[in-house]
């Protein structure tokens, strides 16, 4: 499992029609009111789905569900209304060996959709929560592979795309992907735009330092007929996030991205235990230096992890820390706080609102045995 002493530790010391992609969901954010009440007030029950853990396959037993990602349409074994999550960990509890890509449906039970092989010269598969589908039938996930499940054998890593089947059809690699670890991306069907956080810039040399040098990459592709997504252009538009190996987390970086309406992307700072803006990320042609614009710091944000834009243009943010998942408003307050998962220190990563805009999908690695592992609904 993920780092439940360094999550506790973490907890004691804080005291047009373009589809916004994040996490794989369509969040089309909308402006809220001061008045109206938060999203997240307005869900009040949980319901468990599935397990995330292979039962057969090569990938068996892989766990520590990371990436969330929901299905928009129905193409090959791609079913609309399903979730996409990835597993970081094998069956021996190593992170960064982790290959499973599960396919959840929303009425219960998941099977495995694909288990990504080890890239051309890469030692190993590390699968991150770095995961988005794409409405041409294309899913992308990061890699991070650590052989051995050490921080220290840590890679740069890729991204892998795969096809509507699971079969991989393309990696990307360099041009400024080192450790990619989360992801979201604004899909125009023909052509889609990623933004990237990575956080292996510096960090394995610095031996568990803090070094400030975790970045946002963004990469624009281009999606022929038929044809496989290519990189047309790359560029870091964020740059100065805190990043450190960690031997309980393997790595602490800038994970949940998500882009709201107005062009401003957010950040999950988990180092610092903020919320991060990076305004214009679209459009953005300079590196905006200082790990961007604080939104909010500390308060109930403990160590966030994964990030979704709410229907509300609220910011979800699951907390590693504590269990809890909290909205903050883009100008910064803290407007509501849910326990997901009592005690749950290490539990919470990837988040993904569903498509009716009802409810937030989350993955839980609280529990033993079945009850572990699971993706879950908050509704």
């Amino acid at each position: 499992m993920f780092s439940k002493a360094r999550s506790r530790a973490l907890a004691r010391a804080a005291g047009a029609s373009v589809a916004v992609v994040t996490a794989g969901t369509i969040a089309f954010a909308g402006a809220a009111s001061a008045s109206a009440k938060p999203f997240l007030a307005r869900l009040h029950s949980i319901q468990r789905l599935a397990s995330m853990v292979p039962g057969s396959g090569p990938a068996k037993g892989d766990q520590n569900p990371y990436g969330v990602a929901v299905i928009r349409q129905t193409t090959g074994d791609l079913v609309k209304g399903d979730v996409l999550v990835s597993d970081f960990n094998n069956s021996g509890n190593q992170q960064g060996t982790g290959s499973a890509i599960m396919e959840a449906s929303p009425s219960g039970g998941a099977h495995v959709f694909a288990v990504v092989p080890k890239p051309p010269g890469s030692p190993a598969v590390g699968l991150t929560t770095a995961l988005v589908e794409l409405r041409s039938g294309f899913v992308v996930v990061g890699n991070l592979p650590a052989p051995g499940g050490s921080s220290s054998a840590a890679r740069a890593g890729a991204l892998t795309i795969l096809d509507s089947t699971g079969t991989v059809v393309s990696t990307i690699t360099g041009n400024d992907i080192n450790g990619p670890w989360d992801m979201t991306a604004v899909d125009n069907g023909t052509s889609a735009t990623l933004f990237v956080t990575n956080v292996l810039n510096g960090t394995v040399a610095a031996k568990g330092h803090v070094v400030h040098r975790g970045t946002v990459v963004r990469i624009d592709l281009t999606i022929p007929a038929g044809g496989i997504p290519q990189v047309t252009s790359n560029r870091v538009i964020a740059t100065g996030f805190g990043e450190r190996t960690d031997p309980n987390a393997l790595v602490v970086g800038p994970t949940g991205v998500g882009l709201s309406a107005n062009g401003t992307l957010y950040v999950a700072d988990s180092s610092a235990s903020r919320i991060a803006a990076v305004p214009n990320a679209m459009t953005r042609t300079s590196v905006l230096r200082g790990g961007g614009v604080t939104v909010t710091r500390g308060g109930a944000v403990n160590d966030p992890l994964g990030l979704a834009i709410a229907p509300d243009g609220g910011i979800i943010t699951a907390n590693g820390g504590d269990g809890n998942v909290v909205e903050t408003t883009p100008g910064g307050r803290q407007a509501a706080v849910k326990t997901l998962v009592r005690g749950g220190a290490g539990d919470l990563f990837g988040l993904a609102i569903t498509p009716g805009r009802s409810g937030v999908y989350f993955v839980n690695d609280a529990g033993s045995g079945r009850a572990a592992n699971s993706l879950e609904l908050l509704r």
